[in-house]
């Protein structure tokens, strides 16, 4: 029996996900943590804890460095929100097009009996344009920014699309229209829109700073729906008093951009939605099972993806540095207790390793043993072994 423990509200239909092999919530040490937005970033993890899962793209509330040392799998559940933060982007675009949210605060303050003749002189301040026949750069074309990309298409738009890490999973789903280019310089050029949808990592804080809203057309409309710090905050603002950026729209408040009329900041409700919930909860039980029952790591943050068909009677998966010798030490340990290999799988993510043993027999009195044994090696961050279900 393996035991999950949840934070956050986790959609019911994801609970009801897990097999009877898994106990929901019944233990401060379980094998399983079920997350989305809570803070670990200060926690202190079981030793029994074995997976984090965050139901949601984003990790950057887990500790991931202190996880790996730790031999924890994170993951997460790309692409279970993205149709929810597409669409936001798409009605925040036709927003920011026909002046909706000015019209609707325009025809709320002028209700008089005169409204009618008064809102026929007044209207034509919020003319608006049409997405149509307009240009938009997308700056990311994972998950979200495939969609967006599609989506824009869709409505009649000029899609520009810059990745240098496209996946070619990414790429089948993106439509042959979208022109591809080769810097973020080229993809914002001429673009009426811009919108960023990459991960937050080291290479992509500040990915759009002064220098990237400088090289933009006058009156752009830019967008963040990544995460908070993708977009310099205050170059954004300076842009606008410019008029470089004629409207910013992001799901990420700071003080910088609080009470600007020509800025637009949902709280982080991107991926808010039911039907996004409940993909990331299912999505994120059945990456627990695969992880806990198979050892895959389909989406994994801080291991390589491996998914290995698992046939055998046993499975020894090691998390371990990526450094010269391993497999041998690895190898040198099984045969000492006379464990004959029938498959074995190993990658490496940076400085991290992953190898999968499959083997048709143990001894049940060796186990721990072996165990020990595999643990003792300095490299070695965490052994599990897995019986075939």
């Amino acid at each position: 029996m393996y035991e999950v423990k949840t934070f956050n509200a986790i959609a019911q239909s994801g609970l009801d996900t897990f097999t009877d092999n898994f106990e929901i919530n019944q233990t401060d040490e379980p094998d399983a943590y079920l997350i989305r937005s809570v803070n670990l970033l200060a926690a202190d993890f079981p030793e029994s804890l074995k997976i984090i899962v965050r139901a949601g793209a984003g990790v950057n509330n887990v500790p991931l460095d202190r996880a790996t040392e730790k031999g924890i799998a994170v993951f997460n559940t790309p692409g279970s929100n993205a149709n929810a933060v597409k669409e936001l982007v798409v009605a925040l675009m036709i927003d920011t097009a026909r002046n909706l949210f000015a019209a609707h605060d325009y025809s709320n303050a002028h209700t008089e009996a005169d409204v009618s003749q008064r809102t026929e002189k007044d209207k034509t301040k919020f003319n608006g344009t049409e997405l149509a026949g307009k240009k938009i750069a997308v700056i990311g074309l994972g998950n979200v920014g495939s969609m967006v990309a599609n989506a824009a298409l869709n409505l009649g738009m000029k899609v520009i699309g810059y990745d240098p890490y496209l996946s070619a999973n990414a790429a089948w789903r993106i439509n042959n229209k979208v022109k591809r280019v080769d810097s973020i310089k080229k993809a914002v050029k001429t673009a009426d829109f811009v919108t960023v949808h990459v991960p937050k990592n080291e290479n992509t804080i500040g990915l759009i700073g002064t220098k990237e809203m400088t090289e933009m057309k006058d009156g752009v409309v830019l967008f963040n729906y990544s995460r908070v710090g993708i977009v310099d905050n205050h170059a954004a603002v300076k842009a606008i008093r410019n008029e470089k950026i004629s409207h910013y729209c992001t799901d990420f408040g700071e003080p910088v951009i609080a009470n600007q009329p020509q800025i637009t900041i949902t709280p982080h409700i991107g991926g808010s939605t039911l039907e996004a919930e409940t993909n990331g909860a299912i999505q994120g039980a059945n990456t627990v099972m695969d992880y806990l029952e198979n050892g895959d790591t389909t989406h994994c943050v801080n291991l390589p993806n491996m998914q290995v068909s698992f046939e055998t009677a046993y499975r020894i998966t090691v998390i371990h540095q990526n450094v010269p010798n391993m497999v041998g030490q690895i190898s040198t340990q099984l045969a000492h207790y006379g464990i004959n290999i029938e498959n074995m799988a190993n990658a490496a993510k940076k400085s991290v390793a992953y190898t999968i043993i499959d083997i048709d027999g143990l001894n049940q009195n060796n186990e721990s043993d072996l165990i020990t044994a595999l643990n003792s090696i300095v490299e070695v961050y965490r052994v599990r072994v897995i019986k075939h279900q």
